[in-house]
């Protein structure tokens, strides 16, 4: 009831300003939510929602408050600006369209930005919600001027330093540009880069960061992230897009300034400076002229400079975060992802320092170079038992042996020197990480949990890099090997229950690994020799069953959420200005489940790399057992007598080489009879569930009879149809040969017709001669004649009809043999007529 009398009042009294001011006051109190409190029902009825549903319906309305902008009332202006804003936070979608078909609607709003200071923080609240997700009105916005309008609002404001006006303009900035790649080419080509870049800049000598200077500094670098991620990844046009924004922001210096925030401002806040190492990352994914760009920069003053890769180590190595580890660890992925020569340069580096510096502190490697730093992190953490600082050098290690043969021989060499000078001989790093591996374990088992949350993820990112240097390396296998407690422990943790399925699934894949690249020959360490000791210690399906758990985990499933860049929003802002690490207190209780920061560090790329070589460990297993390799040449030299070889000795040596023979037949049966044991076996007393699944020889019956069954019902269907239209076929011949019988009946009354008019005139004729009239044609001569028409006529209609007759015949015969090939009763189909022609052939012959 009260809608219509606020809309007639703004409507034809405009002149009354009061009484225009307090209706749109009153509208103001209808659509703001009332605060019932913490008591408040969730379910109970909104009436700010209901009103805001009621007034967003009419487009006059709309177009009515748009109207109002004009009005030179300052409070005119600012409530109309407070409903429009209340109407779209409810109804979004509805407003944009009612604004969109409003001629000059988005003119006026745009307008309301060079106003007074409230309208203008007013209005660009209301733009920040209409322009969401909005790609017409985006377009519009920034037709009509809106970057040149933000840009002077922020520097007005004082660039990062301001308040939340400057946020709000940064938000707006933001879904202008979001996936917009025709708005980022109008930016770039228009205003350019510099203006953003220039807000990144921290101006004097103040290094506080307040929380709203944090969301500021968290909004632009959303937006230089935006702008190297592009627009749509479907648009054929978006690569060259984002190279170009790229290059252009480097060639503005935005590397110092994200250098700046992420690695040398250590007094900034964690999330900024999370998210500047990871538009960092962003940066230098695949442009190898941006990777030269951040591997030739040196950080620091005076003497103490170094390269800014040492300096993001060094935070990997010393962070107490862990979301600041991942972000500078995902700077290392992108630069040596295809980046062969980066990989070498650093591999170069990883040369072994003495003894006496292992033990050194971690503050001591300022002036070490990138590799000793490296291997100074994965050494020293075993003298305290923590080794979580290992487990990030190890993740570092495992991005520069990706996909890098040389790097992984290289790195092969490399050889620590024992803790314990007299304890022996220098240790391959390779056994190392296995041994920190194994002391992760031990120290689990100790109370039957991790005494630390990184232990959590320090086995699964130790067993990431082992898994990444075996593949194609069969030297790494070799190495790998040597030492046989490997393959034991190797094969303990994969059947180990109190392990997570992620940790058993890579040591099963490490497993795997030592047969798909394992070009050994020596007896122990050959493919063979692992495989029949997976098959004796853990079972081939107990084996596979650890790929299929870990495929099915939420690390490696296909359903994992891509982790997408949430905008900032001001309801998001204050939580994402506060990074939180994973609390201890709830991982506490974690036994079997992986940490959650693994999902950063198992990328798309690892996760799809243990994928296909599972497929590939799978095919080998079984090709091992299928073609074992003779583990005896017979040489038939041996089969005879030697000279001088008396003949008891002969027979000594025959029955020893049968012996022989028997024994590895034996081990050929064995090896056999456990495959078939694991892969067949319909159940079972074992305590393990892995054990007790149906074997691979009834899963393989079991899809045969399915697919043989499946085949059946689609003949059958087959079948049917073909039946059905044989039915439908032989119904309508029926029809006809009805039909033809009905047109020979017809045919025979008219040839009785012209019988009885040829007897009737002969009987005039006769009556006529008997009259003796001489003037009386030829009555002979004209019978004759009307005769032999009638006759021709007959005899044309009757050959006509018995060659339909003899086609309809044909057709029943052949119809007649395909009805009795699909089991049909075809005496049944032609019942009726035959007694019908029976019939008519009756009466003819009685009217004869």
């Amino acid at each position: 009831m009260g809608f219509p009398v606020l809309m007639s009042v703004l409507k034809e009294e405009r002149d009354d300003v009061e009484m225009v001011r307090g209706a749109l006051e009153t509208l103001v109190s209808a659509l703001t939510p009332i605060d019932h409190g913490r008591g408040a029902n969730k379910n109970e009825v909104q009436p700010a929602l209901m009103n805001t549903d009621l007034l967003s319906r009419e487009s006059d309305s709309i177009s009515l408050l748009l109207s109002l902008l004009i009005e030179e009332d300052f409070y005119v202006r600012y409530y109309t600006l407070q409903i429009l804003t209340a109407l779209l936070t409810n109804s979004p979608s509805r407003l944009q369209e009612a604004i969109l078909s409003i001629p000059r609607g988005i003119t006026r709003l745009m307008d309301m930005l060079m106003d007074r200071e409230v309208i203008r923080n007013e209005a660009l609240l209301l733009l920040t919600y209409l322009t969401r997700e909005a790609e017409d009105i985006q377009k519009i916005v920034v037709f009509e001027g809106a970057f040149e309008k933000i840009f002077s609002i922020i520097k007005e404001e004082g660039g990062s330093e301001g308040g939340v006006v400057v946020q709000d303009c940064l938000e707006l900035l933001n879904n202008l540009i979001r996936k917009n790649p025709s708005n980022q080419i109008l930016l770039r080509e228009t205003m350019g880069f510099d203006p953003l870049i220039s807000t990144l800049k921290l101006r004097g000598g103040t290094y506080s960061f307040t929380q709203q200077k944090t969301i500021n500094l968290l909004s632009v670098l959303e937006t230089i992230h935006l702008l190297m991620m592009g627009g749509s990844e479907t648009d054929p046009q978006n690569d060259s897009n984002k190279l170009t924004n790229k290059t252009v922001l480097v060639q503005k210096k935005l590397l110092d300034h994200l250098l700046m925030l992420g690695v040398e401002s250590q007094w900034a806040p964690v999330s900024v400076r999370c998210l500047a190492l990871r538009c960092i990352g962003d940066l230098i994914s695949g442009n190898s002229k941006n990777r030269d760009a951040l591997s030739s920069k040196v950080l620091g003053e005076g003497t103490q400079v170094e390269p800014a890769l040492n300096s993001i180590l060094r935070i990997i190595l010393r962070t107490s975060s862990m979301q600041e580890f991942v972000a500078a660890d995902y700077v290392f992925k992108n630069f040596c992802e295809k980046n062969a020569d980066g990989q070498t340069m650093l591999a170069s580096t990883l040369i072994p320092q003495p003894n006496s510096m292992v033990h050194s502190p971690l503050e001591d490697d300022v002036n070490l170079s990138f590799g000793r730093m490296l291997l100074h992190g994965l050494a020293l953490s075993e003298r305290d038992g923590d080794l979580e600082t290992s487990c990030r050098a190890a993740s570092v290690l495992s991005h520069i042996l990706w996909n890098n043969i040389q790097c992984k021989e290289k790195v092969l060499r490399i050889e620590l020197d024992s803790p314990t000078p007299s304890f022996g001989a220098p240790e391959p790093l390779m056994h190392r990480m296995i041994r920190y591996l194994a002391l992760v374990s031990s120290m689990k088992n100790k109370d039957g949990k991790s005494g630390s949350t990184g232990n959590l993820y320090v086995q699964p990112i130790i067993l990431k890099l082992l898994v990444t240097w075996l593949a194609d390396c069969p030297n790494a296998v070799q190495c790998f090997l040597d030492s046989r407690p490997h393959l034991t422990y190797l094969l303990e943790l994969v059947s180990n229950p109190s392990e997570t399925v992620c940790v058993r699934g890579l040591a099963a894949v490490l497993l795997g690994e030592c047969v798909i690249y394992n070009k050994s020959s020596d007896n122990g360490k050959d493919a063979l020799t692992i495989v029949d000791s997976i098959s004796q210690k853990i079972g081939l399906t107990s084996y596979f069953v650890k790929f299929d758990e870990m495929q099915k985990s939420f690390l490696f499933s296909s359903e994992k959420p891509v982790q997408s860049h949430k905008p900032l929003m001001r309801s998001t802002a204050a939580s994402m200005a506060e990074i939180e690490d994973v609390d201890e207190n709830d991982l506490s209780d974690q036994k079997n489940e992986d940490h959650p920061i693994l999902s950063s560090i198992f990328d798309a790329q690892f996760v799809d790399f243990v994928k296909s070589v599972e497929a590939h460990i799978r095919e080998n297993i079984v090709e091992a057992y299928s073609h074992p390799k003779s583990e005896v040449a017979v040489v038939p030299a041996e089969l005879e007598e030697r000279s001088g070889e008396s003949d008891k000795d002969y027979i000594i040596r025959l029955k020893a080489f049968v012996e022989k023979q028997c024994s590895e037949i034996q081990n050929l049966l064995g090896r056999n009879a456990s495959l078939a044991e694991d892969l067949a076996k319909t159940g079972g007393s074992d305590s393990q569930p892995e054990q007790r699944i149906s074997g691979g020889l009834e899963r393989v019956q079991m899809e045969t009879l399915r697919r043989d069954l499946q085949e059946a019902s689609q003949r059958v269907e087959m079948l049917k149809a073909e039946k059905a239209k044989i039915e439908s076929e032989a119904s309508m011949y029926q029809n006809l040969a009805g039909k033809l019988e009905s047109d020979l009946r017809s045919l025979s009354d008219a040839y009785n017709s012209l019988e009885q008019t040829n007897i009737h005139l002969e009987k005039e004729v006769k009556a006529l001669k008997s009259g003796g009239a001489s003037a009386i044609p030829d009555i002979e001569e004209i019978k004759a004649e009307a005769r032999e028409e009638a006759q021709k006529e007959s005899e044309a209609e009757l050959n006509d009809l018995l060659v339909c007759l003899g086609q309809e015949q044909s057709k029943v015969e052949r119809l007649s043999a395909r009805l009795l090939d699909l089991g049909e009763d075809v005496d049944k189909l032609l019942e009726g007529i035959g007694d019908d022609m029976g019939l008519a052939e009756e009466g003819e012959e009685e009217e004869d």
